[in-house]
Formats: structure tokens, sequence, C-alpha cells
């Protein structure tokens, strides 16, 4: 096996060095409980302050609106959970390709009596303002729609859906998981009222994340226990890893567009490589997509086969959401922009990041097209 590739970077990221340099302290030295009156504790008080000021000045939100949480599949339960709570006279929104936090969360709520709506979308896998508008009343109290889709990179038009929800009267949540650090997020242009972010799938830590909650949106806690996060989720805050994504979001905004202009070159480098081999391949998604997801479906191809062989050349990709990896079977995303079954079953997702290049681009695409070729 030669050299080592690693392009599912939409499954999570390597830990960027500066944040684990940042984190550091607070496991070795300064490992004082943040909740504690006495002057140890006072340097994690701060820290956490800090962090929550930097992440916040990053999606141009107020301190007081970021709450730090476990991850994007907490954060996309909370909000959804705790916004739809027992209200039984209310629905909420969701779309038809959401990320399994959102479409299980959705699950959850319905089996408590209350309907959910989930709202098809276009072959580029595009939630359509004007559908969403078909299905809006007065009862729906919450819309949730992904602002980048994670196995297709589309970007949804945000702005417009959340104008829509709250013509009506509901609030908007959006799951950001895969666009925050890698695309400029401003939660005041999206209109957005609560959205979901994961620390890995910038370079942080696994295990933390934080959900944005607009000042005023009434919104239930999350968890019983003591003050922290202003008592909307008890539980003694994870100093380390919140300093770490801290430093990992700022170091990805300051780099955001030397960032994406290597990554739409290792695109553009994969794409011509299999275009110019002559293989038979539909490349998915919205021309507006998030830079660096690329998801091809190869006709006559079976995706798994084609990760496994990969995977013995040294070459790590995705058929799909991580979290769909262990069902060979064709995702949920992928049936509702209407693949064609002899092209839907040679899905892949190869995702890079910002310690991949170009040459990295053209050896994924020369492996397989040797492998199709076999």
């Amino acid at each position: 096996m030669g050299k080592i590739i690693y392009a599912d970077n939409a499954a999570t990221t390597k830990l960027d060095l500066d944040a684990f340099e940042a984190m550091k302290p607070y496991l070795l030295e300064e490992y004082g409980n943040a909740s504690q009156p006495y002057r140890f504790a006072r340097q994690a008080k701060k820290a956490l302050a800090d962090a929550r000021a930097v992440i916040a000045e990053c999606i141009k939100a107020k301190p007081e609106e970021i709450y730090f949480t476990s991850g994007g599949t907490e954060s996309d339960n909370w909000a959804i959970k705790g916004m739809m709570g027992d209200d039984h006279h209310r629905c909420a929104i969701t779309s038809q390709i959401e990320h399994h936090a959102v479409l299980n969360a959705c699950a959850s709520v319905e089996r408590s009596g209350i309907p959910v709506i989930y709202l098809p979308v276009n072959a580029d896998g595009v939630v359509m303002p004007e559908i969403l508008r078909k299905y809006m009343t007065g009862s729906v109290k919450v819309v949730s729609i992904m602002l980048v889709n994670n196995e297709i990179g589309t970007i949804e038009p945000i702005a417009q859906l959340a104008s829509i929800a709250h013509e009506y009267g509901a609030l908007f949540h959006t799951d950001a998981v895969q666009a925050i650090g890698h695309i400029p997020v401003d939660v005041n242009e999206l209109q957005a009222d609560m959205l979901s972010a994961s620390g890995h799938k910038f370079n942080a830590p696994k295990g933390v994340g934080f959900l944005y909650v607009r000042k005023g949106t009434p919104l239930n806690a999350y968890a019983d226990g003591g003050a922290q996060e202003s008592g909307m989720r008890a539980g003694t805050e994870n100093i380390a890893s919140i300093v770490a994504m801290a430093e990992a979001l700022k170091k990805n905004c300051s780099d955001m567009k030397e960032t994406s202009s290597k990554l739409w070159r290792m695109e553009d480098a994969f794409i011509h490589t299999l275009k110019g081999a002559g293989i038979d391949f539909i490349h998915n998604g919205a021309d507006n997509r998030v830079p660096g997801n690329i998801n091809i479906s190869i006709k006559g191809i079976n995706g798994e086969m084609l990760l496994h062989r990969l995977d013995l050349k040294g070459i790590y990709i995705s058929t799909g959401s991580a979290c769909d990896s262990v069902n060979m079977r064709i995702s949920h995303v992928i049936k509702a922009i209407g693949i064609p079954n002899d092209y839907a079953m040679g899905t892949v997702r190869i995702s890079f990041g910002r310690d991949n290049d170009e040459e990295d681009a053209v050896l994924i695409a020369e492996a397989i097209i040797d492998i199709v070729n076999k």
C-alpha cells in the first residue's frame, strides 16, 4: 500500500494542532470546575466566556445566544424536541434529505402525537421556497431545514425559507453542521432562530458542539441539574474541548477564502480526471454547494465494493453519510433526488479537507478508474 489518502472529511476532520495546544492547559493545569467560586476556577470560567465570544463573533451572534453541547446530534435534538415539547396542537416541517439526527428527532415527536411534514426536494437536492409556502399554516410551530446537505453538499436557500416560516409565525432551525467553518455563516442574514454545529466537522475535537438560539426564542431546557449554560443545559462544561472548538473555528473562518479556492481546484482535478477516462457517472448536488464535498453515482458499480477496494489501496472515502455506512442500501438523499437505480447503487462521497491537495484528487480518481475498468 502506497500513500494513505484520507478524503472523508464530511464524516470527521483531523484535530487542528493549534486547537490541540489550546486545550492542553485545561486538561493538565487549569482543570478547575468553572462553576466553583474560588480562584482556581477563574481561568476556566474566563476561558468559557472567551470561547463563547469567539464562536459568537464567527457567526455574527451574541455570546449569550451560544449554548455548548456534545455535538450536532444533541443540538438538533434539543432544537426540535425542546421547541415542540408536548404541544399536540402544532406541527413541525422538515425535508426528506435531512441528517438522521433531525429525521429521527422528528420521528420521536411524531410518536408522541405531533404531526411532522417532510418536504420533497428537486433533482439538485434543493428545498424550493414555493414548496415550503404550500405547506405553511398557522399551526406550524417550527421548520427545520439543513444549511448544507451532508451527502451531496447542496447549500439550501435558508434565508428565503426562514422568511416564509416567520410570515406564518413559525420558528426556524437549521442544521449547519456541514456549513460552519466551511462557508460564511451569518445567523442574521440567514434569519435563523436556532442553528446547530459540531466541532469535529471543522478540526475541533469530537464530542463538542453548540446550539445557537436567538435571544427571546422560547426553547425548553435540555437537561435538568445545575445552572450551567444559563440553566438551559445542566452538566459540568467540557472546557478543554470548548476552547479547542473556538480556536479551530476562528482559524477556519480566517483561512476560509484560501481553503475554499484550494478545495475547488481539487474538485476540478478529480472530475476532470474521471471524465477524461470516460467513466459514466452523475455528479450529484446543486451548483451552489459547499467546496470539497463531491458526491458521484457511477453506472453499474456497487459503491460498497468500490469503498472496500479503495480501502485496500489506502484511500478512505464514504458511500454517503458516515452514520449510514454500515447499511448497504441506497441513501434516503439519493432516493429523494431521483438518481436512477443503475447509478444510485454506485454512489460514493469524496470529501476533501485542508490537508488534501490536487495530487490526492488525481490519485483517488485514477484509483476509481482502475477499479471500474477491472
